[in-house]
């Protein structure tokens, strides 16, 4: 039996339950040992009555005392005996298990196994298991698997199957050098598998989990340093520092934060040094990534080459147009916009003076990618929001150069140890400060009792010629979910402030031209309230905006609300965000007082990965997938730095000549990262 041998080879799965297995996902062996346990049945000692705790599963053995009753209702029939030890007296309850009346003997000794639970300020024992003491004791000490499952599995069922899989399949070889395991005492390969599903106690558990989250982040890691490898090549694009780009720096009417300067410099470092560029620039929400990305455009364009923005809107391409033509138009150089509301000849035109190197710099959405958009010269791709855009459209960009330089930017703050794990095929810099000019957000965290004071505190801000945003989580109204939603509460806002102010509605089920038009209102001034979803998250730039109300903030999450406050405050007025909870729990208005405690989106984006998991942070996983299986970029922190470690040291020829061999690992690889190429 091998890792990609059919999930029918093992002994027991039939068709029926070949069709229950493919609905999780698992079609082969290696699958089946890829799909591990979600929790475990640990089998404590036998405990006296009296120590008996709330919510735990425990076992006792007592004395039957008395004839079991039944108790039968519409839809259940609940056994109810009572069970007794030196210490004291327990109830057991069993439902749907009449059989049991005739099996269970007054004064018989048993040893019963079951979850806790208290019932009219005592404890019972629900539905407990009944064993002798020979089976149980063989299982005291013990940790029993709990899987993920589906309808027409059972954990029995799967138990079996991956048993025989563990035990017979000749895939489960062990691949990492002797010295690596040696170096992070790592258990070897087979034992992992064998103990992340049958551990015989906690300590064999700790050590395969070590084991298995190593390999798959050490495998991304490596597999990313292949990709930057490949991609590491002598550039055709050197670039030489310009006169024209000093005297550009020295006429911005602000001077650049240091962090400005830094990565600036990493950039000119990067373009000048005769390889070709791979850069990612994180940085806060109104750090300035723009002014940077202006600057490499304007070194490009002064060496005579071609440069390309693609932004993740409409909107937001028209305004850094419209930037772009004021800082750079004047010094001659030749703007184009290439979105796809265009019209037929405006495209065509467009694609026409790109080819023929009649624009400088192109700034654009997804309409740049298209096949027949041809550059004269690509030497510099911009992509902004670049987790917007996967792998494959950013080289798709890079395609329609030869080997252009590439700067990714992004305003979601994540963790250093996760960017590198995310981003690892690429040279990372941080934009860590702000412009002296931008007034810290000023935030509060209220319930809906605030909702008057809030909107008398709108119109004050109106009236001072200010805008307003109002986010809310749904569209439609739900009979199931009680949440503000933003068809009904423009109309009750238009109502209110009828004559006052002019309120627009903007969701995600908008045709891309009605969001466009909307967006385009609320940019001009036109619109005085945005009620929006979180579509308006990125987007957008509105410097007049002052005010952002977040309806039923405790349903997002604090790395999202950061980025949604972070269309306020880009102007030179103060701004405010009001967060207003739906529900009162301790709990949501903790998280909320994280986010109304700090403006640094790095610091939020750290609790926020602590609260809710690598799989739910905002802005990480596009589809909401957890990265791995096992390893937690969190919890595994230190993990995650050695592994890279030695993912950057591991022998290039033998990890390639493993891939070659191992079709299952090159598609974990191709889930990874989108392509590999090794």
């Amino acid at each position: 039996m091998n890792y990609n041998d059919s999930i029918r080879t093992i002994k027991g799965v039939g068709e029926k339950a070949e069709k229950a297995f493919h609905k999780l996902n698992i079609r082969e062996v290696g699958d089946l040992l890829e799909h591990y346990p979600r929790d475990y049945d640990e089998f404590h000692d036998l405990v006296p009555i009296r120590e008996l705790k709330e919510g735990s599963v425990m076992a006792i053995e007592g004395v039957l005392r008395r004839k079991p009753s039944v108790k039968t209702t519409s839809r259940l029939k609940i056994i109810t005996a009572f069970v007794e030890d030196e210490t004291g007296v327990v109830q057991v309850t069993w439902f749907n298990m009449p059989f049991l009346v005739s099996r269970l003997k007054m004064g018989t000794r048993y040893i019963l196994r079951g979850r806790v639970g208290i019932r009219n300020g005592k404890f019972v024992l629900e539905q407990p298991q009944m064993y002798n003491k020979n089976e149980f004791y063989k299982k005291v000490g013990k940790m029993l698997p709990i899987y993920p499952l589906t309808a027409g599995l059972t954990n029995h069922q799967m138990t079996k199957a991956v048993t025989t899989a563990v035990s017979q399949c000749e895939g489960v070889v062990e691949f990492l050098p002797a010295e690596i395991r040696t170096r992070h005492h790592l258990i070897g390969y087979r034992k992992a598998v064998q103990d992340i599903h049958f551990p015989k106690n906690r300590v064999d558990y700790m050590k395969a989990r070590k084991r298995l989250a190593f390999d798959e982040i050490f495998l991304y890691q490596a597999a990313l340093r292949a990709i930057r490898l490949q991609n590491y090549h002598e550039s055709c694009h050197v670039m030489e520092p310009k006169q024209e780009v000093e005297e550009f720096l020295g006429d911005l009417p602000f001077a650049l934060t240091g962090a400005q300067k830094r990565v600036y410099e990493e950039i000119v470092t990067d373009m000048t040094s005769g390889t070709v560029m791979n850069r990612l620039v994180q940085g806060d929400v109104g750090s300035g990534k723009t002014v940077v990305a202006v600057l490499a455009l304007y070194l490009a364009v002064c060496n005579g080459k071609q440069g390309a923005f693609m932004v993740p809107t409409e909107v937001l391409a028209t305004q850094h147009y419209e930037s772009l033509q004021k800082m750079l138009g004047k010094r001659g150089v030749r703007v184009g916009l290439l979105t796809g509301s265009l019209t037929a000849k405006q495209k065509r035109e467009g694609k026409e003076k790109l080819t023929a190197g009649e624009w400088d710099i192109v700034v654009g959405t997804h309409a740049i990618l298209q096949d027949n958009v041809e550059f004269q010269s690509l030497a510099l791709v911009i992509t902004d929001e670049q987790h917007r855009f996967g792998v494959r459209q950013r080289e798709t960009l890079s395609e329609k150069g030869d080997a252009p330089h590439v700067l990714a930017m992004s305003a979601t703050p994540i963790p250093r140890t996760l960017a590198l794990v995310l981003y690892g095929d690429m040279d990372l810099s941080v934009m860590d400060e702000l412009p002296a000019n931008r007034l810290p957000i000023k935030n509060c965290v209220v319930g809906t009792e605030y909702r008057p004071n809030a909107y008398k505190f709108m119109k004050e801000q109106m009236e001072q010629g200010h805008q307003v945003y109002i986010i809310c989580p749904m569209v439609d109204e739900s009979e199931e979910l009680e949440l503000e939603n933003v068809t009904l509460y423009t109309e009750q806002l238009r109502e209110m402030f009828q004559g006052i102010a002019v309120v627009d509605c903007l969701h995600g089920k908008m045709k891309p031209k009605e969001k466009n038009d909307v967006m385009g209102r609320f940019s001009k001034g036109d619109t005085d309230i945005l009620v929006s979803t979180t579509v308006i998250e990125v987007g957008i730039d509105v410097p007049n905006a002052t005010v952002m109300m977040i309806e039923n903030a405790e349903r997002f999450g604090l790395a999202q609300l950061h980025q949604l406050r972070g269309r306020v405050g880009r102007g030179d007025a103060q701004s405010y965000c009001i967060l207003m909870y739906g529900n009162d729990s301790k709990e949501a208005k903790e998280r909320l007082g994280i986010l109304a405690g700090s403006n640094d989106g790095f610091h939020i984006a750290r609790e926020d990965l602590k609260l809710r998991g690598q799989g739910d942070f905002f802005g990480v996983m596009q589809s909401g997938d957890k990265l791995f299986k096992l390893a937690d970029i969190y919890e595994d922190a230190d993990l995650l730095t050695v592994a890279n470690e030695e993912a950057k040291t591991y022998d290039f020829d033998e990890i390639s000549r493993f891939y070659a061999k191992n079709r299952r690992l090159s598609e974990k690889l191709n889930h990874y990262m989108g392509k590999v190429s090794l």
